[in-house]
């Protein structure tokens, strides 16, 4: 009996931290780390932002095989299930990049990568309401985002500065005698990804077999089948349909598609362009560089921006900030206009930029997630928050698809200008909104 207290109730610091960062992997290497490793294998920018691009649709759908999650089994084993099968694919995506259709083959393991990483997030949020009671949730809120910007730091950082050292010092790693010649025969890239994606697949298995032992058995978490499967398709459409009634809902959804517009065309060819040579109108920077200067740089700046943001909110509430932050979350597209019209010799300079830009996106995407816990409101709260992460995704995914083929129709200086003007539709839609002023203010209820 007390060893099933034990595993019912284990210590949060045990399993929470390693949970979240687990969760932000498969996120971060679909997003970003996909986009630089497929440029650095000479995938054109239009076929990087539309193919990638298809790596969100996961995320976006997933509210509609949530209630699956929920009825079948338990949370942990889907967890853990999971973990294992993004580990896999992350072998198979090392396993495959030196063949000469990489690209097709990679992408189809990554849109299974990015299935399981999506049904993941479903079943880690669900885990971690049952797994905690009210008060230690909210004690924990801000260690789990911040485990997960870790994760995003690690991803967009370290792994980048990873693969950027192997392509750097692979000759010496081939003279060494260790290295397959499946791999030498590829060159120095293609070795030095594969290698990269070997060492994070070692990491995510190995927090398979950490959770597959230390994540607690809640008592509630048991499959709801027997109980609950004939009212599973009445309950599933009427939490659907109660969310699109909900009243604003049209404004709603045009600020959800439209406040990252600009952002999602420009996350998809901020690489490219550190990457790419002067005479393509990048700024040439190694792969090293740019771990450093966009994953270290830029993400601590978004963690610095996200928690000042929260703080900022707090004070004052969403009405309050959410223009100004509307106008703040753009500054990354003036950084990019600068760059690319003054192609800068000055690799501190850059990094400063990226930091700077990144903070400003930090600070004002915090309004975007308050007004998600707004849009949010009313009996099925859940359910309902997976839906507005949908439409979130939606709005990210669209625009990204043609992003690429903008950018090498216009070039990277008129292509960052547009992203500057595509912010307009955004503007009018937040000047119409209507918001409690008490909103997200500290001790003050929703």
């Amino acid at each position: 009996m007390v060893q099933s207290t034990n595993k019912a109730s284990r210590n949060p610091w045990a399993w929470v931290p390693t949970l979240y960062f687990a969760e932000g992997i498969p996120y971060v290497i679909a997003m970003s780390v996909s986009v630089i490793m497929y440029k650095k294998m000479g995938i054109s920018n239009a076929d990087i932002a539309l193919y990638t691009s298809w790596l969100y649709l996961p995320w976006v759908i997933k509210p509609l095989w949530s209630p699956v999650v929920d009825l079948l089994k338990t949370k942990r084993f889907w967890i853990v299930t999971m973990q294992l099968i993004v580990g896999a694919a992350l072998a198979c995506v090392a396993l495959t990049i030196p063949l000469p259709n990489f690209f097709q083959v990679t992408i189809a393991i990554l849109w299974l990568m990015a299935f399981s990483g999506a049904t993941h997030d479903i079943a880690a949020d669900g885990f971690y309401m049952l797994g905690l009671d009210a008060g230690t949730q909210a004690e924990f809120v801000g260690l789990r985002s911040t485990f997960y910007r870790i994760a995003m730091l690690s991803g967009q950082g370290l792994l980048v500065i990873v693969a950027g050292y192997f392509e750097k010092h692979s000759d010496a790693l081939f003279a060494s005698g260790f290295i397959p010649a499946y791999f030498q025969s590829q060159g120095a890239i293609p070795f030095a990804w594969s290698l990269t994606f070997f060492i994070v697949a070692a990491v995510f298995l190995s927090l398979f077999i950490y959770h597959l032992f230390v994540l607690p058995y809640p008592v509630s978490d048991t499959p709801k089948v027997g109980s609950q499967s004939a009212n599973f398709l009445p309950e599933f459409f009427k939490t659907f349909g109660s969310f699109f009634n909900k009243k604003g809902i049209l404004l709603t959804l045009a600020f959800m598609l439209l406040y990252r517009f600009n952002e999602s065309q420009l996350v998809k060819l901020i690489t490219p362009f550190l990457l790419d040579a002067p005479e393509k109108g990048g700024l040439g920077l190694s792969t090293l560089q740019v771990g450093i200067a966009y994953g270290t740089f830029g993400v601590g700046g978004l963690m610095i921006g996200g928690i000042t943001g929260g703080i900022a909110i707090a004070k004052k509430g969403l009405r309050y900030w959410l223009f100004p932050m509307m106008i703040i979350i753009h500054f990354p597209d003036l950084v990019y206009i600068f760059l690319s019209q003054t192609h800068p010799d000055n690799f501190p300079l850059v990094c400063g930029l990226v930091g700077m830009e990144q903070f400003t996106y930090g600070f004002g995407f915090t309004a975007y997630m308050m007004y998600m816990i707004r849009a949010s409101e009313g009996e099925h709260k859940t359910a309902h928050y997976a839906i507005c992460t949908g439409i979130m995704a939606m709005g990210m995914m669209i625009p990204g698809m043609f992003a690429g083929k903008l950018q090498e129709w216009l070039g990277y200086q008129t292509f960052f200008l547009t992203v500057l003007i595509s912010l307009i539709p955004a503007l009018l839609v937040v000047s119409q909104l209507k918001i409690d002023p008490e909103f997200g203010k500290k001790n003050v209820k929703a």
